[in-house]
């Protein structure tokens, strides 16, 4: 019982914390990122992102294939702009990346 309580407690006590509002405000904008980007390339990325000190250090946005619809000068250009969009502010460093499927084998 006395678990169960302190438990309770606790979470309220991080509930009202900057840190946990930070995350929670952070998982929304890279949501959002998401779906701006799948509606713009039609292909839905992951959006990862790090705080540090309050202050947005980095974006990670991963898609699921190499995108060859658009050139790479292009896509970039769309990932800035919905992360500086939703983000509210632009991180240090925004990184692109793709998953490659495994390949033929030799």
């Amino acid at each position: 019982m006395l678990r169960a309580i302190v438990i309770v407690v606790l979470a309220f006590a991080l509930s009202g914390c900057d840190a946990i509002a930070t995350l929670k405000d952070g998982l929304q904008q890279a949501q959002a990122v998401e779906g701006d980007l799948a509606q713009s390339t039609g292909v839905k990325p992951r959006v990862g992102f790090n705080w540090n000190n309050g202050r947005l250090t980095s974006v990670t946005v991963l898609f699921p294939a190499l995108y060859e619809k658009k050139p790479l000068r292009d896509l970039a250009g769309l990932v800035r702009a919905a992360v500086t969009k939703e983000f509210k502010q632009t991180p240090e460093a925004i990184v692109v990346s793709f998953t490659l499927d495994k390949g033929p084998s030799v």
